[in-house]
């Protein structure tokens, strides 16, 4: 929804009329109330040089991040290349070398890929592509990609197809895009010996008017014969997340400050994962309690939403 000055306004009582007063670049004096609609106005032009000013400091730090891709990409090439020792044997010293090298590379190459998602979402950019396709493949497909990583970290990653899942027409690099930022997320925070379970069934979603969400009220159960949606759910035995924090940690850059030994992230992945779903016209949340793990589900509308862009704001 476009902001005007009309939809800028608080209701009126002695307290609203001294917040405003303090923030109007007026400055009424004497206690006064904040003029009106040259007020709103001047703030709303205030408003709107700030977001453009925030697009233009997103869209260069997007372009030097594109910038560093290119040049990383063949440092880690050329790591590649001498682990393979096709350039000459290495001893035992080298290889630890080399293999943390290779690390810190992928690690800041999928710094790099996140600000870039990050930035192209933020400004809009994004266009959605939507094919009629299985999603039981397109999980399983996310399954066997990250299969590898859970068994080195000491994980056990389930995923089983739901026969009850019918073809329908979604974007299926976005889909998989946000169940790997949640099984990166899981795979995170998730102990040596801990389990992740990925599942997906046909879901009835009762969309509400309002703008709050309530998580416990979108448990719907599935007892309706025509479901609308598909819900898919990332489930782990992990510390968990406070209540407090479940709607915070779909923010930008957001870390939980509970964390001792956090891992490396810039706190992107899960607001990458929110804008992705807004954009397929879906919405995704997290319920969890601290030592009881986490469980994060997403909907995916059976219908795409008309529009193709879509920058995720809202929560």
């Amino acid at each position: 929804m476009a902001a005007t000055p009309e939809k800028m306004c608080l209701p009126k009582s002695p307290e609203n009329d001294r917040a405003a007063a303090e923030l109007c670049p007026v400055k009424p004096q004497g206690g006064e109330p904040c003029p009106g609609p040259e007020c709103r106005q001047e703030l709303l032009q205030e408003y709107t040089q700030l977001r453009e000013r925030f697009v233009r400091t997103t869209n260069a730090l997007a372009s030097a991040a594109h910038d560093l891709k290119t040049p990383l990409s063949i440092l880690n090439g050329y790591v590649e290349l001498l682990q393979s020792e096709k350039l000459g044997s290495l001893n035992d010293r080298q290889r630890d070398i080399l293999r943390d090298m290779h690390s810190s590379g992928q690690r800041l190459q999928h710094f790099i890929q996140d600000f870039l998602s990050f930035s192209v979402l933020e400004t809009g950019e994004m266009k959605m592509q939507y094919e009629t396709g299985d999603m039981n493949a397109c999980l399983s497909e996310v399954c066997r990609l990250w299969s590898n990583r859970f068994q080195e970290r000491g994980l056990a990653l389930y995923f089983l197809a739901n026969d009850k899942l019918t073809r329908f027409a979604f974007d299926s690099a976005k889909v998989q895009r946000v169940i790997s930022n949640l099984l990166e997320n899981a795979s995170k925070f998730t102990p040596a010996g801990g389990t992740v379970w990925l599942h997906a069934e046909p879901y009835m979603w009762e969309r509400r008017s309002a703008n709050t969400v309530d998580v416990a009220s979108e448990r719907r159960r599935q007892d309706n014969p025509l479901p609308n949606s598909v819900k898919v759910s990332v489930s782990d035995t992990g510390p968990g997340i406070p209540p407090e924090y479940h709607i915070e940690v779909f923010d930008d850059f957001f870390r939980l400050p509970l964390s001792e030994n956090q891992p490396d992230g810039m706190g992107l992945g899960l607001a990458i994962a929110r804008r992705l779903v807004n954009g397929m016209g879906g919405k995704i949340w997290v319920e969890s309690e601290p030592g009881a793990g986490c469980k994060f589900s997403f909907i995916v509308p059976l219908k795409p939403v008309s529009n193709g862009t879509n920058k995720g704001k809202n929560k």
